[in-house]
């Protein structure tokens, strides 16, 4: 696949560079070359005009500027804050936008990068295998945003510790850039303690990073194939499956939902969200039309074994924010021909949960996540 390119004039030399962008944006039509005498209100005003601001000064003022011009977006936000009668849906739709909005802004101020990845301004970081985990092999002189570059180093740092988990007692997840990262803890809670089914093989639906695969592994389950479409996504399962000694339980298969066959479980964590995913990082969030929950609900009975199980891990935000009632989503199991056995719920944890200057606070509030055990309807 081609890598995009960068072109740009500097005087009256014309310029261009490989575009490399973790999360699919494209790159800017207009740049200029700025350096550390560039007011951070022109820089703001050249970024909201939609122009790359190519950074040529000290590396460390180039992330000063970042955070100025987000210092300027937090200004704009407060002054616009969203009505408090403003229906849930609305804001969140909002609040989609103005996320965006930011994106793009920050996106705007961007590092140059040389033929072996390393960046050549003064005080810069060897950030050459954190491009290396997210990017492949150099492709030459390259351009990347900042915030991007940003967001790879903290994912390395993130692959490099682990992510410590305790359904796993305490063992660490290493996850790849671009695929999710397990750390809400509370559904792999409910994976940890739902009663299994007798017998049989266990199917991993979109396994990610294979932590599920793992933790069914470590509750006893002998054979479970992980299955997955990103090529990301099976090779951060393989290596974790490798790394926690689980290769002789564990088999990671490339499919589109499920595997050739029948199992006893089927367990599947979609995207929460309904919506369409604006980059390619969001796609861990948003399921376009549904599609893998449906998928895997009108897959179910077809690939369970009699008396089997399908275990839905599906969090309640997308109903408090009013994109899908829970009358839908029960509609969607009664027209795959399954039956409610049992629901687990848990409350989330995470941060967000308990900010109350989220926009989306009183939604996220309310959340609960659960696990719902599945199965065949009678006739």
């Amino acid at each position: 696949m081609s890598v995009p390119r960068l072109e740009w004039t500097g005087g009256t030399v014309a310029h261009d560079a490989a575009w490399l962008s973790g999360s699919g944006a494209l790159p800017p039509r207009r740049v200029e070359a700025v350096d550390d005498t560039v007011r951070a209100d022109d820089a703001f005003r050249l970024a909201c005009e939609g122009v790359g601001l190519l950074w040529r000064g000290d590396f460390q003022n180039a992330r000063q500027l970042l955070t100025a011009l987000a210092r300027r977006l937090d200004k704009r936000a407060a002054r616009s804050r969203l009505p408090d009668d403003m229906p849930m849906r609305e804001r969140f739709n909002r609040y989609r936008l103005g996320q965006a909005h930011r994106a793009r802004i920050l996106g705007m101020v961007l590092i140059p990068l040389d033929a072996a990845q390393a960046i050549p301004l003064r005080r810069a970081p060897d950030v050459r295998a954190a491009l290396h985990h997210a990017l492949g092999l150099p492709v030459g002189n390259a351009v990347v945003p900042l915030r991007e570059l940003q967001g790879m180093v903290g994912a390395y740092e993130w692959h490099r510790k682990g992510v410590p988990v305790a359904a796993l007692g305490g063992a660490t997840i290493h996850p790849d850039f671009g695929v999710f990262s397990p750390i809400r803890g509370e559904y792999l809670d409910l994976v940890a303690r739902a009663p299994l089914p007798v017998g049989g093989p266990a199917f991993d639906i979109g396994t990610g990073t294979g932590v599920l695969a793992a933790v069914l592994a470590r509750r006893g389950v002998p054979t479970i194939i992980a299955s997955d479409l990103s090529p990301r996504a099976l090779a951060c399962a393989r290596a974790n499956v490798e790394r926690l000694g689980l290769t002789g339980q564990v088999a990671v298969r490339e499919a589109d939902l499920f595997p050739p066959g029948r199992a006893a479980l089927a367990v599947c964590n979609p995207p929460w969200l309904p919506g369409k995913a604006s980059s390619a990082l969001e796609q861990a969030v948003y399921d376009s039309d549904s599609r893998m929950l449906r998928g895997f609900l009108d897959g179910l009975v077809g690939h369970l074994l009699p008396g089997g199980e399908g275990w839905l891990i599906l969090s309640d935000l997308a109903e408090h924010l009013g994109l899908r009632s829970r009358g839908q989503l029960l509609g969607m199991i009664e027209a795959a021909g399954l039956a409610v056995i049992e629901r687990l719920d848990t409350r989330p944890r995470h941060g967000k949960t308990f900010d109350a200057n989220d926009p989306l606070h009183a939604a996220r509030l309310q959340e609960t996540t659960s696990l719902w055990r599945l199965g065949a309807a009678r006739p």
